[in-house]
């Protein structure tokens, strides 16, 4: 709940900031006053899609409005107690699935893919390890070597990291998947 409620305090705090009403905002990013509104006042929960349409509005990255939580020993993860882990080129956005990953081999994350704006060239890339995905929601192309292929919520793939790959969302909707990869590379040996 208090995450629902800082995060509608900044985009109050920056929309005031900025000089814009409701009404611009509503006009800006397509969502409703009514909406925005509840989302100011931690009423309502807010689509990842949404929250970048109003941080671009706003002329700040998506990270402006994510809050660092403190780690603890816990081994539960409430859904919405979930950290965004790191954001990368404002279209990945991975979420932390773990308290405390210092102890713990694998690296869990739960990951949104935003729609691409272009079909830019994907860079492969490659690394120590393994990878295991499963999708959610939406449709993910997979690149792994010279081979593209779509995956659909309920596929999965498990591969070797040291194949070259990347993802990708060529769709309009954005993508939701599960990924478990090793090392984990905030491992601390005892």
């Amino acid at each position: 709940v208090h995450m629902r409620e800082d995060l509608g305090k900044k985009i109050k705090e920056l929309r005031l900031s900025k000089q814009l009403t409701l009404k611009d905002l509503s006009n800006a990013t397509g969502l409703s006053i009514g909406f925005l509104s509840q989302l100011e006042r931690g009423l309502t929960t807010v689509a990842l899609d949404s929250l970048s349409e109003i941080a671009s509005v706003m002329d700040v990255g998506l990270s402006y409005f994510i809050n660092e939580k403190k780690s603890k020993d816990e081994i539960v993860l409430r859904s919405y107690e979930k950290e965004v882990f790191q954001i990368n080129h404002n279209r990945f956005v991975h979420y932390n699935l773990t308290n405390n990953l210092s102890d713990k081999v694998m690296l869990p994350r739960f990951i949104e893919i935003l729609p691409m704006e272009t079909i830019e060239d994907i860079s492969p890339y490659v690394h120590k390890g393994e990878e295991f995905i499963y999708v959610l929601e939406g449709v993910l192309t997979l690149i792994v070597g010279d081979k593209r292929t779509d995956l659909f919520p309920g596929d999965s793939a498990h591969y070797s990291s040291k194949l070259s790959h990347n993802w990708a969302n060529f769709t309009t909707k954005t993508v939701r998947l599960l990924s478990v990869n090793t090392p984990n590379r905030f491992f601390k040996e005892e």
